[in-house]
């Protein structure tokens, strides 16, 4: 169970390493980053930083290097800015709940749409519409 003071811990490190991330860090390979959340245990000697990363696989592992390298930075930005006795040896995460959840829409999108040659199930206002068009191209070709 969290206490008051891990949650109050892990948001502000969320904070100073979100900071430092997107402005403080001039690594090129450190792009499209998101910090998610931050897990702090009890004890406040290491931090989980669950991170986004926009792109593909070979950009992500690229993310994850730079973010490795600058470590030591962000644990000093962590260090200059909370007052905590030990500062928290950090480690990043990858979190795939974010990927999960798009691919999950893809196929909740593909399901939507209608396969090579069948066309959607037609809604009853529709089916009515048809009807009539039917009867009305019927009384035409009876008047000539």
């Amino acid at each position: 169970m969290a206490t008051r003071r891990t949650a109050k811990v892990a948001a502000a490190v969320r904070q100073v390493v979100s900071n430092a991330i997107l402005f403080g860090l001039r690594d090129p390979r450190v792009v499209g980053v998101t910090v998610l959340t931050v897990e702090v245990p009890p004890d406040l000697r290491t931090a989980k930083v669950f991170i986004s990363i926009l792109g593909d696989e070979k950009t992500a592992r690229l993310t994850m290097k730079g973010l490795e390298a600058a470590r030591g930075y962000i644990q000093s930005k962590i260090a200059d800015e909370l007052d905590l006795r030990l500062t928290p040896v950090l480690t990043f995460v990858v979190d795939p709940g974010i990927k999960k959840s798009i691919e999950i829409s893809k196929m909740l999108r593909e399901l939507d749409l209608p396969a090579d040659g069948e066309s959607t199930p037609a809604t009853e206002d529709e089916v009515l519409a048809g009807e009539e068009l039917a009867a009305d191209e019927e009384d035409d070709s009876e008047e000539e």
